[in-house]
């Protein structure tokens, strides 16, 4: 991990743009006295263009040196979020190849890639001290153990090399602004905690059901589940998620699959995409991301809430196969709800808008042979549709999957995908449009 010094600064706002920032300027803070006027040279922080244009510069510069540095030049425009950089490497000696040509592209630009943090200490010897994160400079790396960093917002303990969180409250009223503000707060980009989040969402969007007003205090019958959800908060730091997909030793990778799984109650739906490695001898599996959203105000019934959640997974399979750098060998789509099963299978009928829409967004990026059936209490998306705490959350199968993904052959059970007789989805008087026969034998 590294990061760009002062990145917005270090992009030159071409002149005749420059009108667009003129500011004002009283020496010393004396508003009585007159002030003088001043243009920005540089993008500045604040402006909602900076980042975009800060990160189009960096990919130019990387883009223009990419023949000579390709390592840098793929790291450069794949794995920044603005100034920080972040990327995994197989070997050693490859990371070690990355820094050197990360800096030497950027110093091109007239940039300073600093603050590297690696969990493998003979990167770090590679680095000039001072150019390493401040927590590290310090450190023996002979001996002293590596800090825990914050990562996007995420704790890394960079020792054990996992995730992990830590909530710090300040104490809020319990006011929907309040309320709003503490449930906003639990920053997971990658949904590990989608099911305990999922409470805290319910609570609020029943204070928007009554019409609590912003600083209105929360009504006493809720209090009781947002006191226990808020003094849970403490126990998120009990979770500690690997950062390898694959454990240490786990062997030559001769498979690897991705197994999205899909679910909705009338409190809510979610989905949850687990990776599967197949070795010589060893299976693994461990989440990759989950969602969970709230059930709609608007009632919705559930085999459509179902095929939403279904819709979800296939938008997430299309952005983990782009963004995950691996080859995947073969995807899953599980649900145990078999309407959308013959929904996603249906050539024959036609459907009312809602659920022809969200099934052609589904057959766009998969294809029906991928959809299987999977019984309710196998199904960790169940855990996104319907919350859990976190010591339920720490003792299910979500961060794992089901057992059955576990045994080096699947046990796929097979659902129906047939429509229902009378189902309120397909348009009436339509008829039943039967394939072409192949011709007789002659």
């Amino acid at each position: 991990m590294c990061d760009v010094e002062k990145m917005f600064h270090r992009f030159h706002v071409k002149e005749v743009d420059r009108d667009f920032l003129w500011f004002l300027w009283w020496e010393g803070g004396n508003t009585d006295s007159e002030p003088k006027e001043y243009r920005m040279k540089v993008h500045l922080f604040g402006a909602a263009s900076s980042p975009g244009c800060a990160n189009y510069g960096m990919k130019y510069l990387a883009t223009q040196n990419e023949k000579e540095f390709p390592l840098a030049a793929d790291f450069i425009k794949k794995n920044f979020y603005v100034d920080d950089g972040i990327t995994s490497i197989k070997s050693v000696d490859t990371a070690i190849k990355l820094v050197e040509e990360a800096q030497a592209v950027c110093a091109k630009g007239q940039l300073r890639l600093h603050k590297f943090i690696s969990n493998e200490r003979m990167v770090l010897e590679s680095i000039c001290e001072s150019e390493r994160a401040k927590e590290v400079r310090d450190v023996d790396l002979s001996h002293d153990d590596l800090p825990v960093q914050t990562v996007l917002a995420v704790r890394w303990n960079v020792e054990r090399d996992v995730f992990s969180f830590k909530v710090s409250l300040d104490e809020k009223p319990m006011t929907r602004r309040g309320i709003l503000s503490t449930v906003a707060s639990v920053y997971d980009p990658l949904g590990f905690l989608a099911p305990f989040l999922l409470t805290g969402k319910q609570v609020l969007q029943e204070i928007c059901q009554k019409g609590v007003g912003w600083d209105e205090l929360l009504p006493d019958e809720l209090k009781p589940r947002w006191e226990s959800w808020v003094s849970d908060l403490k126990n998120l730091e009990k979770i500690q998620i690997p950062r390898c997909y694959s454990p240490a030793n786990f062997g030559k990778i001769l498979r690897t699959e991705l197994h999205h799984f899909s679910d909705a109650s009338s409190q809510g739906y979610g989905q949850c995409t687990y990776i599967r490695f197949v070795s010589e001898n060893k299976v693994h599996c461990t989440l990759v991301m989950g969602k969970a959203r709230v059930a709609p105000t608007k009632v919705v019934t559930i085999p459509r809430l179902e095929l939403t959640a279904a819709v979800i997974s296939a938008a997430v399979s299309s952005m983990l196969k782009e963004e995950l750098e691996l080859k995947v060998d073969k995807e899953y789509f599980w649900t145990d709800s078999q309407v959308v099963l013959g929904y996603v299978s249906n050539e024959a009928r036609r459907f009312h808008i809602f659920v022809a829409n969200r099934v052609q967004r589904i057959r766009e990026t998969t294809n029906p042979q991928q959809w299987h059936y999977v019984d309710t209490n196998e199904n960790p998306a169940d855990y996104a549709s319907r919350g859990l705490n976190v010591s339920e959350l720490i003792n299910s199968s979500w961060f794992q999957g089901p057992k059955f993904l576990w045994e080096r052959e699947l046990d796929i059970k097979q659902g129906t995908s047939e429509l229902l007789v009378g189902d309120p989805e397909i348009k009436s008087g339509d008829p039943l449009r039967l394939p072409l026969l192949p011709p007789a034998c002659s």
